[in-house]
């Protein structure tokens, strides 16, 4: 039976939300999956629509959703419908919507970063992204080794719900207002209702996106978390 896969997208151009969704899209229906794309976070509020989807893969960054759309989506996922996303694209999304945030238990607040970023994107840092115990004999990470990469660090705000994968030490640097090493999760799964959600901080760029660690992450996680 082929399950129905929505790929919802838009927001900041930078992070190229056509581009890297467009580039799961062979993975996606190579595991079977018949893919719709809309460019507009308010087809969730479309029950009859949101009823028949299996899987949504979101990537929009910042961006604005109706309170319909996220009790669509909350009303979905709480059924069955698996969610899951990268970088901005699902934990920067409707700063606005605390219920969003509340679906999510993740909510990006900053990047900090030594200013030699590229242009635009200063915010960059040197860091190890390290595999949890959990994360060692998940099905969803598995087999991955620790990795380092160039790229922006997310400083999130989480609640207890959230079940880590990996992580990352956000050093403080000279000049930064922290005093000691924090722990930040970069990938992690969430329980919600019958659904399961995946998401992982990796992504900035389409460069990142298709990282083998990510590519494996997300596609094995189409599975995982579809109903």
């Amino acid at each position: 039976m082929t399950r129905r896969c929505l790929v919802v997208r838009g927001g900041w151009e930078g992070h190229d939300p056509v581009g890297t969704t467009d580039s799961f899209v062979p993975a996606l229906e190579a595991q079977g999956f018949s893919v719709v794309v809309h460019e507009s976070p308010e087809i969730y509020a479309d029950a009859t629509v949101m009823a028949g989807v299996d899987l949504v893969v979101q990537s929009i960054t910042a961006g604005e959703i109706s309170a319909d759309a996220v009790d669509g989506l909350r009303d979905a996922v709480a059924s069955g419908t698996g969610l899951v996303g990268w970088h901005a694209g699902l934990v920067a999304a409707f700063a606005d919507s605390l219920q969003y945030a509340h679906l999510l238990g993740a909510l990006f607040v900053a990047h900090p970063g030594d200013g030699t970023g590229p242009a635009g994107s200063p915010a960059y840092r040197d860091y190890e992204v390290t595999f949890t115990p959990e994360g060692r004999s998940h099905d969803l990470t598995a087999g991955l080794a620790d990795f380092s990469l160039r790229t922006e660090q997310y400083w999130l705000l989480t609640d207890p719900g959230l079940d880590v994968l990996a992580t990352t030490e956000l050093v403080p640097l000279e000049g930064d207002e922290w005093a000691r090493p924090l722990t930040m999760p970069v990938a992690w799964t969430r329980q919600w209702g019958r659904g399961r959600i995946f998401t992982t901080t990796l992504g900035h760029t389409l460069e990142v996106v298709r990282r083998p660690e990510v590519v494996a992450m997300m596609e094995r996680s189409f599975a995982w978390a579809a109903r």
